[in-house]
């Protein structure tokens, strides 16, 4: 946890580094009282001084302007070793300051570089103004292990740093990514959820509207007909209730089990879907070619939701009394077309608005892409609208053999 007094360094920058610079310059004094031809006897300490006093004004800017600020530490500290100080930490502590901020805020290059210079200065001079042999270790020595360790301590901060605003980029992209799957998974369920209550809403309710439609044009003339009707009306409105509440029951369910829930509409059940439309007063005729398969559980509630939605607008907008269903089985794929006799082959207003732009045919497009299969609606040109697709008998398995 961070304490109040850890986090004063980083909220008070400037006060930090007045603070360092007063230290430093300080520091310089008793430093300034040994030199090297004779430890003992202390030199003229005014000469240092001076020139401790930009190198620790400088460090002032450090964190803006490191390479301008390590220039001038170098510059003075070569003056110091040049005037016969010896270079112990008190005096090279505004160059190694300087250094780590440098390695702290540029490049490695740049860094071994500048290093590299800092040492070749101060310790040239170093050796320039003593060049007693016995004096190696405190002009050569000393001065570039003091002058390496801050060097090397700044890279490991800088590397340091960049490797937590990576983590913390990682963190807020992964972050980020899961907020968009999320919301991407929503879209998606709230597609899905439109689609099925579209095709129950949709179908049951054409369906009775063409029940009571023809029901009441047969009331006076074949009541016993209608009677039939308006019983087929009842059953109709009936299954529409129980699509729904099982459809909108699911949404509020947080954890329902699988075997509470009721099987999802397929082919199986196409036949009960023909006998409610014949009731209705739509014969349809459906044929079935090639050898039966089974499908996916995707696949089958698609290609039924597709015939559904194909014979509600044929119920619905294409004045006809006949429809015709034809499945095709494949190798690999199931191939359905919906055919109806329609007048002409000019739509009504309310054929059009239901095929080319209402959401029945939009739902069966994007139920077939789901599942990787293709769908086309058109008015034929002998008359009528046909509706025909091809859907992947086993749509999961054909991705993995698809998948290198």
């Amino acid at each position: 946890m961070t304490t109040a007094w850890q986090r004063h360094p980083r909220d008070h920058p400037r006060t930090v580094d007045t603070t360092i610079t007063l230290l430093l310059f300080a520091a310089a004094f008793p430093g300034s009282m040994y030199g090297v031809s004779d430890m003992t006897t202390p030199t003229q300490w005014w000469p240092c001084i001076l020139l401790a006093a930009p190198s620790c004004a400088a460090l002032l800017w450090r964190r803006t302007h490191p390479l301008p600020v390590t220039a001038v530490a170098i510059a003075c500290a070569a003056g110091m070793a040049l005037a016969g100080y010896v270079m112990t930490a008190l005096l090279l502590a505004p160059l190694m300051v300087a250094l780590y901020s440098l390695a702290g805020h540029t490049e490695r290059t740049t860094t071994r570089n500048v290093t590299l210079t800092a040492v070749i200065l101060v310790a040239g001079s170093a050796l320039i103004a003593e060049p007693a042999t016995d004096s190696l270790a405190l002009n050569v020595i000393g001065p570039v292990a003091w002058l390496l360790l801050p060097a090397a301590l700044g890279t490991t901060a800088r590397f340091r740093r960049a490797y937590l605003e990576s983590v913390h980029a990682r963190a807020e992209y992964a972050e980020r990514t899961r907020e968009e799957e999320a919301r991407h998974r929503v879209a998606e369920e709230r597609m899905r959820i439109a689609r099925e209550l579209h095709d129950v809403t949709a179908h049951h309710l054409a369906l009775a509207n063409a029940q009571a439609t023809t029901a009441a044009l047969l009331i006076r003339s074949h009541p016993a007909q209608a009677e039939q009707m308006v019983n087929a009306l009842g059953d109709t409105t009936s299954a529409a209730l129980r699509e729904m509440k099982a459809t909108v029951g699911l949404l509020r369910r947080s954890g329902a089990d699988e075997d509470s829930l009721q099987p999802a509409p397929s082919l199986a059940q196409l036949p009960g879907l023909i006998a409610a439309h014949t009731a209705a007063g739509l014969t349809v005729t459906l044929t079935t070619h090639g050898q039966p398969q089974p499908l996916s559980p995707g696949a089958d509630l698609t290609a039924y939701r597709i015939v559904q939605e194909a014979l509600s607008n044929v119920a619905e907008h294409a004045h006809t009394s006949t429809a015709e269903v034809d499945l095709t089985y494949h190798h690999d794929r199931l191939s359905i077309t919906v055919t109806d006799q329609g007048p002409g082959t000019t739509p009504a207003p309310e054929t059009t608005a239901s095929t080319d732009s209402g959401y029945g045919l939009i739902g069966m497009r994007e139920r077939a892409l789901s599942i990787g299969g293709r769908l086309h609606a058109g008015h034929r040109p002998t008359g009528g609208f046909e509706v025909s697709t091809e859907l992947p008998l086993h749509p999961y398995a054909t991705a993995e053999d698809s998948t290198p």
